[in-house]
Order: structure tokens, then C-alpha cells, then sequence
């Protein structure tokens, strides 16, 4: 398989049953399925729909995607659908880049208690973020902003961190004035750190007195009360990161940045570039050496391990809304962001970034335009649908689970 034809799912297809005879008795009704999914979409196994040329009448099928959040060929059109919604919603004025992250010695447990710690991590560095800027003497007001969990590093190992996009302002306490941050500065990281790192270890601790944490494998060594706590004092004694990076500008850089970061999965196609031997070459950043972009070699078995350390549990918000922002309020709120914006900037505030054509309406019209591949004059259109075929025992077998 060459740069140009490989996508994950192919590797799935070849290399699920040799994984599954390795981890097998490992793996989650959760990572089950996701493989499943990733292993028929597009293919005859979900249906699909079929399109003729109106010009020469050239007929081909194109079949359904499993729209599955891990997929990378299915997180397209949710990105188009949700940032489409953002749009409207980014303000006008300078946006930063906060990251929170936690120390690896927590990484295992996290894996073991994943909606729990993750959680966690997004509870943390939301309550973190909104305290520190309601102190007077840091920007003393209360702030909105988008958070987004990633699991994974470049190299597919496991590495759960926050990216938080967050407007340079906030409304002032008395809830009269616009509050801004000074240029190109938003809060700082020390003490936000500090902070973040008291109240996570704070939430684990209450959790784990509730009997709400499991130990399995290894990490039953650590279910004991003084190992527990042991644990606890060593990342307490750790400087936790948090890292803020360069302010983005205007809202029209955010959503460049949105698009590429929110509806990510551990590994996209385009980062895949072959496979020979039984193993995975793949692109990443090495950001311990400079950021150099290098090719990574992985036997096919635990390539397909790493990937699916990052399937989350179901129904588990990855993207979630805090402050200002939170789902309940954010329409009232952002009107009076912009109404107290408008009275700072003196002049009129005007919509962030124009709405465009809704995704789905968006995404029909594209494909109603679709050239023909063979004539190139007419256009392909959808004239019939192809009912899904069943691949029965074998494919039960590859992904092991129930095809019913």
C-alpha cells in the first residue's frame, strides 16, 4: 500500500486479526466497535447510493461512511457542521492558546479511568482558568471560552491534554464593562498551573475516597490508601504545564485553528505513508528535537494498539463550553459581550466571521455539482441507493463482535 491509496481503515482490515489474537482479551466493547465501524465504512457493508452522469450517463456507487468519531475519513463534515455554528459565535477581538496537561505518572491510571480523569482534566483546567481570571490583580473578570481533549502525542502513545481557546477579555465583575487583557498577554502560567494542579489532585482525591477509581493489572499496586496517596504527594511535588501560546489575532485565525484541532482523531490519513513488512510508516513532529518532522516505524499490531489507546468512552463530550460560553447561556452572554465591546472599541461591532450555507445544505450542493469523472461536462447526480450487504461470519470474526 503506497502514500497515496492507504488510509487507516486499510490497515484495520489487513492487521485486526492479528491484533486480536495479541490483545484480544484486552480490549473493550467500546474499541470493538469502533473498529467494526472503521473496517466498513465505505464499503458494500453500509450501503450506499448510486450516481449517474446527466450528460453521458456514466453510473458509479459511492457508499455510505460509518461517521464514527474516531474515523478520520467521517470527522470532515462534523467539522464543516460545527464550525459553520462557531462562526457566529467568535467575538472581535485577540484569542489565546492555553494547553493543560498532567504529569505521565498519572497517565496509566488515567487510561484505566477514563471518563473519570479526563474528566477531570477539562473540569480542572475550566475551573483554573475562570478563577484566576476573576482575581482583581491578575484580569478580574469572568471569561468565556471552548475546550477541546486530546488523548494522544505525535508518536500514538498516550498523552491527555487540553487545548482551551479563549477570548482576551472578559465581562468585569459588576457585569457593566468589557474587560480586557493586556496585549498579547493573558493570564499567567505559573500560578494557573499551580492552581490547575490543586484542584485536580483535590477531585482525584475525592474520588478515590468515594471508591470511585479502579486499579487493574499494575496498578493494583497503587489501590492500597498509602500508595494511592504516595502518588498523590509525588505529581504534587511536580511543576504541572500549563502553556500558553502566542495570541492567534482575530477571529478568522481561530477558525483556521478550530478547523484543525477539534475534530481530530490520534492519526490522520495523510500522515500515513506506507506499509512493508508488516509495519506502519507514518509522519510526526518530534517536539523534543526541534520540532523536526520525521517518519516513524511501527509493527502493524501495535500501531493499531497506540490508535486505539484514544477511543474515549461513549457519549464522553470531548468539546465542551465554560463560562461566558456555557450552552445554557452563551447567546444571552455574547450579545452583551458584543454590546460592551462595541462601547470599549467606540466604533460598530460587526459580525466575527460571516455565516456561510449551512454544512448539509453546503455538502448536497457540492455533490450535485460533482463533475463527471469520464466526460468532464455533465454532472453527477444521485439516481438510486444500494442496500447494505452483510459480510455475516467473517467479519464478526475480524472485529470480534456481534454482527446482529
Amino acid at each position: 500500500m503506497t502514500a497515496q491509496t492507504l488510509e487507516l481503515a486499510d490497515i484495520l482490515r489487513e492487521y485486526a486479526p492479528a491484533f486480536l489474537e495479541a490483545y484480544g482479551d484486552t480490549v473493550s466493547p467500546q474499541q470493538h466497535r469502533v473498529l467494526r465501524a472503521l473496517v466498513r465504512c465505505r464499503t458494500a457493508a453500509l450501503g450506499g447510493h448510486v450516481e449517474q452522469c446527466d450528460d453521458c450517463g456514466h453510473q458509479r456507487i459511492a457508499y455510505n461512511s460509518c461517521r464514527n468519531r474516531h474515523c478520520p475519513r467521517c470527522q470532515s463534515a462534523a467539522r464543516a457542521a460545527w464550525l459553520d455554528e462557531r462562526a457566529a459565535e467568535l467575538l472581535p477581538t485577540e484569542y489565546f492558546h492555553v494547553v493543560f496537561t498532567f504529569p505521565s505518572d498519572l497517565a496509566p491510571l488515567a487510561l484505566q479511568n477514563q471518563r473519570l480523569v479526563y474528566g477531570t482534566l477539562l473540569q480542572a483546567s475550566a475551573q483554573s482558568l475562570l478563577q484566576l481570571a476573576r482575581d482583581p490583580h491578575h484580569l478580574g473578570a469572568d471569561i468565556g471560552f471552548l475546550s477541546v481533549l486530546h488523548t494522544w502525542g505525535q508518536n500514538l502513545h498516550l498523552h491527555p491534554h487540553v487545548h482551551c481557546v479563549v477570548p482576551g477579555g472578559g465581562i468585569s465583575l459588576e457585569g457593566n464593562r468589557w474587560v480586557s487583557c493586556r496585549p498579547g498577554f493573558f493570564l499567567p502560567v505559573r500560578p494557573l498551573g499551580r492552581l490547575f494542579r490543586g484542584k485536580f489532585l483535590a477531585i482525584l482525591h475525592r474520588a478515590y475516597d468515594r471508591g470511585l477509581i479502579r486499579f487493574h493489572g499494575q496498578q493494583q499496586d497503587r489501590s492500597a490508601p498509602e500508595a494511592f496517596h504516595a502518588l498523590l504527594q509525588a505529581c504534587w511535588h511536580k511543576e504541572w504545564v500549563v502553556y500558553a501560546k502566542p495570541p492567534f489575532g482575530g477571529p478568522a485565525q481561530v477558525l483556521k485553528y478550530l478547523a484543525r484541532y477539534t475534530h481530530r482523531v490520534a492519526i490522520s490519513n495523510g500522515r500515513l505513508v506506507k506499509v512493508e513488512a508488516d509495519q506502519v510508516f507514518f509522519r510526526w513532529k518530534d517536539y523534543a528535537d526541534g520540532n523536526q518532522q520525521k517518519v516513524m516505524a511501527l509493527k502493524a499490531v501495535e500501531f493499531i494498539r497506540r490508535f486505539l489507546l484514544h477511543v474515549v468512552p461513549p457519549g464522553f463530550v470531548r468539546i465542551r463550553h465554560y463560562g461566558l460560553m456555557g450552552n445554557r447561556v452563551r447567546a444571552e452572554n455574547l450579545a452583551l459581550c458584543r454590546t460592551l465591546l462595541e462601547l470599549e472599541q467606540g466604533s460598530s461591532t460587526v459580525s466575527a466571521v460571516p455565516r456561510s450555507e449551512s454544512p448539509q445544505t453546503h455538502s448536497m450542493n457540492t455533490m450535485m455539482r460533482t463533475r463527471c469523472p469520464v466526460c468532464g461536462q455533465g454532472h453527477m447526480m444521485i439516481v438510486g441507493t444500494v442496500e447494505p450487504v452483510s459480510s455475516g461470519g467473517a467479519e464478526a470474526e475480524l472485529v470480534g463482535v456481534d454482527t446482529s
